[in-house]
């Protein structure tokens, strides 16, 4: 998502996170066996894909598409990743059920990525998004969003690396550390022998798996002392206003997040008309229910929280090993399964979609590889700052906003100058608010007098959206898209 852990107080650190899980009692031997059990299992019983077709577009050997229920559960264990489930739990616990719902507001996206996707294919008869920018707006329009995507991407492997070594550096850092190769290595190697399809396979059983254990974890919550419903309604202990502000941001930002999401726009396109369609709704659905739950446990942790200050830590205290056990795989199975379908839409957008290599299947494995050496290196050799990073891709798709409702929907031609100067305004932000948030300047908090970061947030963001359309509406030219309902549907 849109946001990183590190713009919340106390997670500012990635030493501060590997530092406070110390104490977590998690049961090793137990903890090891489950993921060894579920790491044979993935690379044992992914299947192997033997056609350009198997590999890229994650077809059986008959060439038949994945089903509904394929679809929607990969949707679903690919959007519950682990740094989803964490930034969830610590917004309910910092910021109350607001600070829930707007997490849980960012899984809209389901719905507006189903209207893009079914526009594009139907409306405008192409066959990815880049086909579409690249008829619009030439090479640059193409070439500007295959950046975005390769961020998104090269983020999402280094974040979810992030999050295995914090669990696993409960037994220290070397612990922590091998944990994170361990976790690349296994989910890269079925990864490169599958492809799309080993993904869409070992996703539906990892989801299964994840529901339970999400579930389990709730039902601990549920049937805890002190739980009650008003207690959740009130947020006892907890500043809400914040989590109501990022509400707002969430709404605003829901209809350009799922068009930089490579992993939810490669499922659009597998499918029929009505599959694809159930699929995106059920998986809203389940999602939605699934990261509204995980909120709710930091809700209810939060009103316990006393001078803790950590989600975790404060968990632990109140439910101890059985509920730190569940978080802990599940944040540990969340990554593997979203790296797998990470690895699967970097061979996709490396070799199909922006063309740089040729499309064969060592291609697209040394892709794969090349992103996961990527990711490690921002692990062991990053900065704090960037995990904060995480957060720069989501607000910097704010300059999609304006092509999804011009372009896109109401089928109007526009300028490219238009898409030029959106697109620098939405990466001026982005960066503004990065800089902002990681605290190298203050310039937000000196000329709005607002001190939270989600303000700050907020204004960048209605600050990109106005820049936007305003030029698009300055671009707009005469002639609409002849094809439009030309083509069916």
């Amino acid at each position: 998502m849109a946001l990183s852990c590190a713009s919340l107080p106390g997670y500012d650190q990635r030493n501060q996170l590997r530092d406070q899980e110390r104490d977590m009692s998690i049961h090793l031997p137990s903890f090891l066996l489950i993921l060894v059990a579920v790491a044979v299992a993935s690379v044992v019983f992914a299947p192997r894909a033997r056609s350009l077709d198997g590999f890229f577009r994650g077809t059986s050997d008959t060439g038949a598409a994945p089903g509904v229920w394929t679809l929607t559960l990969s949707q679903v264990t690919t959007w519950i990743f682990a740094r989803s489930l964490l930034n969830a739990g610590i917004l309910g616990y910092f910021f109350g059920l607001p600070g829930a719902l707007a997490y849980t507001a960012y899984y809209g996206s389901f719905l507006t990525g189903w209207l893009i996707v079914d526009r594009l294919r139907f409306h405008h008869g192409v066959d990815n998004v880049q086909g579409f920018l690249s008829e619009r707006f030439g090479v640059a329009g193409a070439a500007s969003y295959n950046v975005l995507l390769a961020l998104r991407l090269l983020t999402e492997v280094f974040a979810n690396l992030l999050v295995v070594g914090m669990v696993f550096s409960t037994w220290g850092d070397g612990a922590g550390d091998l944990a994170i190769v361990a976790v690349a290595g296994i989910t890269l190697v079925y990864s490169m022998t599958g492809g799309l399809r080993a993904s869409l396979h070992t996703d539906v059983w990892q989801a299964a798996f994840l529901v339970v254990v999400i579930v389990l974890l709730l039902g601990l919550v549920l049937s805890s002392d002190g739980f009650s419903i008003s207690g959740l309604v009130a947020g006892t202990n907890q500043d809400t206003g914040p989590g109501w502000i990022l509400l707002v941001v969430a709404l605003l930002q829901v209809l350009s997040y799922p068009l930089h999401d490579p992993v939810m726009m490669d499922r659009g396109f597998l499918a029929d008309r009505d599959t694809t369609r159930q699929s995106f709704l059920r998986a809203f659905a389940i999602s939605a229910l699934l990261i509204l739950a995980f909120g709710v446990i930091g809700v209810h942790t939060g009103r316990f929280a006393g001078d803790d200050g950590d989600f975790l830590t404060t968990l632990d205290r109140l439910l101890g090993g059985p509920a730190m056990f569940l978080v802990g795989l599940a944040l540990v199975l969340s990554a593997v399964s979203t790296m797998d379908s990470t690895f699967s839409s970097v061979s996709k957008l490396m070799v199909v979609d922006s063309g740089l290599m040729r499309r064969t299947l060592a291609n697209g494995r040394r892709a794969m590889a090349g992103f996961a050496v990527g990711g490690l290196l921002l692990v062991f050799f990053g900065t704090d700052d960037l995990y904060a990073a995480v957060a720069v891709s989501g607000t910097a798709s704010l300059f999609l906003t304006p092509v999804i409702v011009f372009c896109i929907f109401l089928g109007r031609r526009v300028a490219g100058w238009s898409l030029l100067v959106n697109g620098v305004a939405a990466i001026g932000g982005a960066v503004l608010y990065f800089l902002e948030d990681s605290g190298y300047i203050t310039m937000l908090a000196a000329l709005t007098g607002l001190e939270h970061t989600y303000s700050h947030l907020l204004v960048v963001t209605l600050g990109i959206l106005v820049v936007g359309f305003s030029v698009f509406i300055l671009g707009l030219q005469p002639e609409r898209d002849a094809r439009i309902g030309d083509l069916e549907g």
